[in-house]
């Protein structure tokens, strides 16, 4: 079993030459789909710690109400509004169109984060079933985006999927209890379902644990300053990032779960109690600066 270090970020972030010619989309483009009416700040901070972490663009697709909100925060991000308060099937279109349209554009080096803010509804969760079903980019599902696949996990196998769940989220996905149990036992459960539905799953918890259903990497890197919203959808933006450079769903894992612990470590160290997500995603740099 592999401990996850710094070392992990010499693999996914090697030094640039200055003599080679870069344009954005040599570093992957990353859709994110997430927000509802209700909730907006989620596919932004998922966004935002893309771009911090090295993703060449990133596209951000919400209900209208959070594409505008979005929109709004920084002008480094692009957000296109779907008609409507939440993600239904009459979007599958668009969101195919611009899958494919990314494909196009970036030669391939497109990822998707789906899950943040979407909600629950009957709706919308078919709809996020529908879309992972048919499309063929690397995914990291996060949040609500668990409790659809849960629904159908059949359509898990042979697709490029990163799970990130907390304890309850992997109870929902799998229907087996981790919370609190020995690391070893946690260890063991992650495994077993990450080989069972052939996935990776990286199961967020002290210490985060990483697995493909074969390797297993577990991570210490982080801080109980972390336990404030938001900065699981760093994580999510994070290894968003990377496997839209075409990097291993694995070891984008690895590299996200270290670098958004250490960011949180950084950002712990200045704020403490008054920590948030964008403190964590401020602190990328100094984590990349330690390579």
């Amino acid at each position: 079993m592999e401990k996850i270090t710094k070392e992990i970020l010499k693999e996914t972030f090697p030094e640039r030459p200055k003599e080679k010619y870069f344009k954005k989309y040599d570093f992957g483009l990353l859709i994110v789909i997430g927000g509802s009416d209700f909730y907006s700040g989620s596919p932004a901070l998922a966004g935002m710690a893309a771009f911090r972490s090295g993703v060449g663009m990133v596209r951000i697709i919400a209900p209208k109400r959070a594409a505008d909100i979005i929109a709004s925060f920084s002008p480094n991000l692009a957000a296109y509004p779907l008609e409507g308060k939440w993600l239904t099937k009459k979007h599958l279109p668009i969101l195919f169109e611009m899958t494919e349209s990314a494909k196009l554009v970036a030669e391939g080096k497109v990822a998707v984060v789906i899950g943040g803010g979407m909600g629950r509804t009957k709706e919308t969760q078919e709809a996020i079933i529908e879309y992972l079903s048919k499309i063929d980019v690397p995914v990291v599902i996060d949040a609500d985006a668990i409790y659809a696949v849960a629904k159908k996990p059949e359509i898990i196998p042979g697709k490029k999927f990163l799970f990130t769940p907390h304890a309850y989220e992997f109870f929902v996905l799998t229907g087996r209890k981790v919370y609190q149990l020995p690391l070893e036992d946690q260890i063991k459960i992650a495994r077993e379902e990450a080989e069972r539905l052939q996935t990776v799953i990286l199961l967020k918890g002290k210490p985060d644990i990483v697995t493909n259903g074969k390797e297993v990497a577990f991570c210490e890197a982080g801080s109980p300053y972390m336990a404030v919203g938001g900065t699981g959808d760093t994580l999510a933006g994070i290894c968003g990032a990377l496997v839209a450079r075409k990097i291993d769903p694995f070891l984008a894992a690895k590299a996200g779960v270290y670098l958004n612990g250490r960011a949180g470590e950084i950002a712990a160290q200045k704020f403490k109690d008054g920590l948030t997500a964008t403190d964590v995603i401020e602190a990328i740099p100094e984590v990349l600066k330690e390579i």
